[in-house]
This record gives structure tokens, sequence and C-alpha cells, in this order.
């Protein structure tokens, strides 16, 4: 059993706990808690801890016993839950996301991980074949972000693009309709055909889309407003469209 936070394991998980270049470096990240640990493909599962307290109450592969002052220690929560796990990065290529017909959300600059998370999470629900992120956006691998997506970082396929440009011209090229929301749309966002391929540019939460971007988009829609609110939450905006692809292949499909 580890009783030391002076222990080079332990270390080195807070340290994964904080730095981003070294998850990147190291191609790992790392998890908490018993259903997110549970949810880890065992191919991707590379070292476990349980805490003493928990030890009894696990019900998952064996790990590495330590005591209750270190698994606070390497954890990022305030309350641990009693399980933390050092976990491979799962990776893929964009021809993976493109199946037919393609369901995307192209994050642009989204900063919150409590957004990007949501957005994976709801991504799963309404069933898109894949997220593509520019790479300003909020790390997918920070801790907050991957407890937000609740196990969706395991199952909705991602792309991280260090070029942007490149990556949507071959989106496109693959017969994909890209929408934006923008305040430049005169049509609502449920006058258009999403049962086609299709995907959904989301923007910084700030500033949302940049001109860059927006003028990549085949098509500019809004989504309406009522009151005096100028815009919606970015996750909120990103699930509105999504779901509404994912009724109108329901429709037209049956089942999904």
């Amino acid at each position: 059993m580890i009783t030391s936070t002076s222990n080079k394991q332990v270390k080195h998980i807070t340290q994964l706990q904080k730095k981003a270049k070294l998850r990147n470096q190291e191609n790992v990240f790392v998890v908490e808690g018993p259903k997110m640990v549970a949810e880890t493909p065992a191919e991707l599962l590379l070292e476990l801890y349980i805490s003493e307290s928990y030890a009894d109450k696990w019900q998952g592969v064996d790990g590495e016993i330590v005591s209750d002052a270190v698994m606070k220690a390497m954890s990022d929560t305030t309350t641990p839950q009693g399980v933390l796990a050092v976990v491979k990065k799962p990776h893929y290529h964009l021809q993976q996301l493109l199946q037919n017909p393609a369901h995307l959300l192209l994050v642009e600059g989204v900063q919150d991980p409590g957004n990007l998370g949501t957005m994976f999470r709801t991504g799963e629900g309404a069933g898109v074949t894949g997220i593509v992120m520019h790479k300003t956006t909020v790390d997918l691998f920070h801790p907050k972000t991957v407890r937000s997506t609740m196990g969706s970082i395991y199952r909705v396929p991602f792309v991280i693009a260090e070029d942007w440009e490149q990556t949507i011209s071959e989106i496109r090229n693959a017969g994909v309709t890209l929408y934006a929301a923008h305040l430049g749309g005169t049509k609502m966002y449920d006058d258009f055909d999403y049962t086609g391929s299709c995907g959904f540019f989301v923007g910084n939460e700030g500033n949302g889309l940049t001109d860059e971007t927006t003028a990549m988009a085949n098509q500019l829609l809004r989504i309406p407003m009522e009151g005096r609110l100028e815009s919606l939450n970015a996750a909120m905006a990103a699930g509105i469209l999504m779901y509404e692809a994912n009724r109108q292949r329901r429709k037209e499909f049956g089942g999904y």
C-alpha cells in the first residue's frame, strides 16, 4: 500500500492532473470515480489506484491500494471517489468520423471544460458520428472536461485538428454540408434538411465563430431568441442543432 504523498507514482499523477503538456507527451490522462473507471476500455487502462477506505467496495479489476490521504493528494476533486486511473488516450482518424450519413459537431475555441464535456455527452445522445475540435479549444483531457463527459469521451470519436482549414476542406470534400449558427443567417435552424451528411460549427462562448470559420460554412442558420437574449450557452446551442438532426433522421429513417 502506498502511504506517502512523496511517492514517485503519486507525484507523477499529480503532475498529469495539472499539466496538459505532460499528458500530451505521455499520451495519457487521468480519470476518477468508479463509474468512469469501470467504463474505461480494458485496452486503455494503464494504472489503477484504489483508496484504502474504498477497497472493500470496489468490484472491478485489481489495482494499487493507497491511503486515503494519498488518494486525496492525487485527486483533482475536493472529495475523492475512491478510485483513480491513468488511461491511454484514444485516437481516431478523420475518415472514422465520416460515416454515411455523417453527423458532426465542429468546435472552434470553446474554453469552458464543462461546455466541451457537455457537448460530448449530448453528442453521444444525439448520435453524432464524431466531434472535430480546433486546436484552440480547451483540452479535452483536462480533468474537469473528462468528468463532464461522463464516459462519452470513450464512445464519441473525435479529432483535434492541427490544420483547421485543411481538415474542414477534407470534410466538405467528403460531401458533408456545414452549417453555422450566425446572426447573418436568414433561415431558422429547423428549416434545413439534415438527413444527409451534415456538420454544425459551434464557436467560442464570448466571441462566437471567427469570420474565417464562418466563411467555411455552406449555410448560416439562426436559433430563435425570445425575450432580450442575445445568445445561448454554447453547449445548449450545440445540443439544439444536434438533436434536430437526430429528430429528422428518426422521422426519415425510423429508429436511429
